[in-house]
């Protein structure tokens, strides 16, 4: 049922690197949606963003200051709080297009507009909330929440807030930075929950697809990529993704209605001649 689109062959290949391009990698992603999309439009609007932040600035601090001068005073990039479920805030291009997003894609800008700049920042995957940090060689570290307008925190303030949210403490395991493939999971994982959301198969289906080729062991994006294909009437690609989902998972609480799912594919099947 999968049909080996270029964006589909195209994220394969990059996701083979080590370490994974991001931004190459969103792109190929976001051309599933649209495959008009020519990455090197993007790429190049990237590259001037870092100029400008390079011409103005050297140093850490300064750098900071400049990105989120050039992103969010100048080109006016912002958290979608209007329609934060907008599938539009997943992809990059439309980001970079729009100028509004979500946590982690408008991350994802900052992420790539320093590295081209000359300054490393690391993706953190906070709870419910996607920021990125500078990391000193001293141990500084300094936050940044570009979904709202770069705004900087120390570690404790990140952690204050979560436990006024959460009513909790937060692991310190949750400031850690991560890698482009956790990124690009945690994206995918989002956009999953937005076409679950708007009852979307076609989204579901293609996005789960993502999920498995990103990370094979993903037994959820299984489930769901046969599920998807039940709704699109794939009945083989179904079957194929329920049972071996059965055969991985044969613990699990919902194998009854896998189970049950499976036996009316079967029957559904038209008999051969």
């Amino acid at each position: 049922m999968i049909g080996e689109s270029q964006a589909r062959a195209r994220f394969a290949l990059l996701i083979e690197r080590d370490p994974v391009p991001l931004a190459e990698a969103a792109l190929a992603i976001a051309a599933e949606d649209d495959p008009t999309i020519e990455p090197e439009v993007y790429l190049t609007r990237l590259d001037a963003f870092a100029d400008r932040v390079r011409r103005r600035a050297s140093g850490a601090a300064a750098m900071l200051r400049a990105i989120r001068e050039v992103l969010h005073v100048e080109e006016g990039f912002r958290g979608n709080d209007q329609d934060y479920y907008d599938p539009r805030n997943s992809f990059l291009s439309q980001v970079l297009d729009r100028r509004v997003g979500i946590p982690i894609t408008l991350s994802i800008v900052w992420l790539e507009v320093a590295r081209r700049a000359g300054l490393r920042l690391e993706g953190v995957g906070f709870p419910g909330h996607f920021l990125v940090k500078y990391a000193s060689g001293t141990g500084t570290e300094v936050f940044v929440d570009p979904f709202n307008g770069g705004e900087m925190l120390t570690a404790e303030e990140c952690a204050a807030r979560f436990h006024a949210r959460a009513g909790k403490d937060l692991d310190p395991r949750h400031l850690k930075g991560i890698s482009s493939r956790q990124i690009l999971a945690r994206m995918l994982h989002n956009l999953r929950r937005v076409y679950s959301e708007r009852k979307d198969p076609v989204g579901g289906y293609w996005v789960a697809d993502r999920l498995l080729q990103l990370l094979p062991g993903q037994l959820d994006a299984l489930r769901a990529r046969g599920m998807a294909a039940v709704r699109l009437g794939g009945v083989e690609a179904a079957t194929k993704d329920l049972e071996d989902w059965l055969e991985r998972a044969p613990r699990s609480a919902d194998k009854s209605q896998v189970k049950a799912e499976l036996a009316r594919l079967k029957r559904s099947r038209p008999l051969a001649n």
